[in-house]
């Protein structure tokens, strides 16, 4: 229920923006909220609106199995433009907390990968489970600003979880990259994100 992905207290957005995302796992339904978080979904739109993402790939899958570097356990599925965007087509954005947004990291939310605050481009990822410390003041990123949360999956969760559970590329002993173990084998490729009128 939608009303379950805000803050309490927050008010309900009455616009939304749908999306179909075609995978070479499956297709993706995605509900986006401008009214809660209007620059993270406007930046996430143009890359859509300009084909940015076809091609692109989920790459990175986050479960308790291959997380060992880190205290904090969470379950996501990571993709975009590509594991090694250096030279993304729009420059990154002013970083909305949940706090700001009032939504929070429930099971299929959607919010934007990063490195410090402000530093989010084209990589996003999407909630397996609820993941609260995702969210503002949950410590996963030890800044405690959380991730930007703008929208959510509404349909083919299925297929979000077929992804989390492929197969990994497994670490050498002597690796401890916080993703050593997270990398996709055969990544899914995203063939296309396209508004649905």
């Amino acid at each position: 229920m939608l009303i379950s992905l805000f803050a309490m207290g927050a008010s309900w957005a009455s616009e939304t923006v749908k999306l179909i995302m075609t995978t070479s796992a499956g297709e993706v339904m995605l509900e986006l909220y401008p009214e809660a978080a209007p620059t993270t979904v406007s930046n996430f739109l143009k890359y859509v609106d300009g084909g940015h993402y076809e091609g692109g790939e989920f790459y990175r899958v986050v479960r308790d199995d291959n997380q060992a570097q880190n205290n904090i356990k969470i379950g996501v599925i990571q993709g975009g433009m590509g594991m090694d965007v250096t030279d993304a087509p729009f420059p990154a954005i002013a970083h909305e907390t949940t706090q700001d947004s009032g939504l929070l990291h429930k099971d299929g939310v959607i919010s934007m990968a990063r490195n410090q605050p402000g530093t989010a481009t084209s990589e996003f990822f999407i909630c397996v489970k609820d993941q609260p410390s995702l969210d503002f003041g949950g410590m996963r990123n030890p800044d405690g600003q959380g991730f930007a949360a703008f929208g959510k999956v509404t349909g083919g969760m299925d297929i979000v979880r077929k992804i989390q559970k492929m197969n990994t590329i497994q670490p050498k002993s002597a690796e401890l990259e916080y993703t050593s173990g997270q990398i996709l084998i055969a990544p899914v490729v995203i063939q296309t994100i396209k508004r649905v009128e």
